[in-house]
């Protein structure tokens, strides 16, 4: 039974920093941003050194779909169990374990190919690795939202998004410093390795089924359950948001848009401008994480002072804009102080649009729907720069860089508008606290995708 707002006791900060489940929320958080960048921007780095085309590097980027579409198996996920495992630690952690395994697998088979003779291989370990990273990502929110009430979820989501941070630079900066200095494969077992990390926080991690399972086993058909899990809190949002219903998906859908379709060229660009691995990993992979939290944090202030209707206009606008540095950093050639400007503005505005976006989709959301209805929200937001972002290697051939991140800068013009056009439903949202309760894989997940 979740408590109210007016029963909510106001926890102090001490007691909120000593509760130990936020050491195994900041585990598993690492655990759940490990393998986003070695399946999508450090990949693209070594097959772009491998020689492979960027038009292939741009298609691979689909196997990353998986994230956007892992709401169609949680249901099952949340429902069956692993044989045997489930009845030794129960399901949450026998799937977390089960996905992390798979994780570490699809990680060794990548180290172990060679992209310029067995590049179908390389694709398959990567379709693995993004396949159980997403069902952990599923099973690691739906922990996270049994493990702690409502008023501790705040800090839960706090020591997820640090620890997926945390997660980026090691499997960013990381493992671009380990293939500079040692080789590709060595960078990839090593990732493989550090997976052991997740596999620690699950087994230390309470066993929290035994109510829910029992909720589960009442006999309900499993397409009433698919209908009550997908379909109803959808239903709930169309009605609750009429004809203005359309407008706000397209703009979920558009938001990020700029980001996720640069992104997939934008280590392709550095290599192509003669920047080293070291210089990738320091200024993109090490300085630009930690940039983007500073940007993260700036719009969760802003929010407060400015009010959601504003935050999410300047995210809007400026991370689009943020684009043109790349199309200037094209143009110049190989500078490393653009670089540093570039990553600088790129990363501080995407975290700061980031932030704006879950507060958005938060407020969108039902209290009785609350998790399906971000976990589709965030599906959403996350498709479009999926697929669009594959066809990102064929525009650069056809128009090169300068032009396809001007193109990408572009499309903040129907966001924008569309923010100005949405001002009064923004202002109609509930007014109490959003719903703490964010899909783990969604980088507020929403990372910056050149980071």
């Amino acid at each position: 039974m979740p408590v109210t707002k007016t029963e909510r006791p106001r926890l102090s900060l001490a007691a909120l920093l000593s509760d130990g489940r936020l050491a195994i929320m900041l585990a598993l958080g690492f655990s759940a941003g490990l393998p986003f960048l070695l399946v999508f921007s450090t990949l693209s780095a070594w097959l772009r050194e491998a020689g492979i085309s960027r038009t292939d590097i741009g298609l691979l980027s689909y196997v990353a779909l998986a994230y956007s579409f892992k709401f169609v198996w949680a249901p099952a996920i949340d429902r069956l169990d692993v044989p045997v495992l489930s009845g030794l630690l129960g399901r949450r952690r026998a799937w977390m374990l089960t996905a992390q395994g798979g994780i570490a697998l699809g990680l060794v088979g990548i180290a172990l190919s060679d992209p310029a003779t067995s590049l179908g291989f390389t694709v398959a370990c990567a379709l693995v690795v993004a396949f159980f990273s997403a069902t952990q990502d599923v099973v690691i929110d739906g922990w996270r939202i049994d493990a702690a009430p409502t008023e501790r979820q705040g800090m839960m989501s706090a020591a997820y998004q640090l620890g997926y941070r945390l997660a980026l630079i090691c499997a960013g900066a990381g493992a671009l410093y380990i293939a500079d200095f040692v080789d590709w494969r060595s960078a990839y077992l090593a990732m493989a390795v550090t997976m052991a990390v997740g596999v620690g926080a699950s087994l230390c991690a309470p066993n929290l089924d035994l109510g829910r399972e029992r909720a589960a086993s009442t006999g309900t058909s499993f397409l009433a359950r698919a209908r009550e899990m997908v379909i109803e809190p959808f239903a709930d949002l169309a009605r609750r948001k009429g004809p203005l219903i359309a407008a706000i998906l397209t703009l979920v859908a558009l938001f990020r848009l700029p980001d996720f379709v640069a992104g997939v060229m934008a280590n392709p660009l550095y290599i192509d401008l003669g920047f080293s691995k070291s210089e990738i990993a320091s200024v993109s992979k090490l300085y630009g994480v930690w940039i983007g939290i500073l940007g993260a944090f700036a719009g969760g202030i802003a929010a407060t002072r400015l009010g959601l209707w504003g935050t999410l206009l300047i995210g809007a606008v400026s991370a689009a804009a943020s684009n043109l540095m790349f199309a200037w950093l094209a143009l110049a050639g190989h500078d490393l102080n653009l670089l540093m400007l570039s990553i600088s503005l790129d990363n501080f505005a995407g975290g700061f649009a980031g932030t704006a976006l879950i507060a958005y989709m938060s407020s969108l959301t039902s209290p009785a729907f609350a998790a399906t209805q971000y976990a589709l929200l965030s599906s959403l937001y996350a498709l479009p720069g999926k697929v669009v972002g594959g066809l990102s290697g064929y525009m650069v051939d056809s128009f090169g860089y300068p032009t396809f991140f001007v193109l990408t800068a572009a499309i903040g013009i129907p966001t924008t508008l569309l923010c100005i056009a949405l001002r009064s439903s923004m202002a109609e949202e509930r007014e109490e606290e959003p719903a703490a309760v964010t899909p783990a894989g969604a980088p507020a997940a929403t990372p910056a995708t050149r980071s």
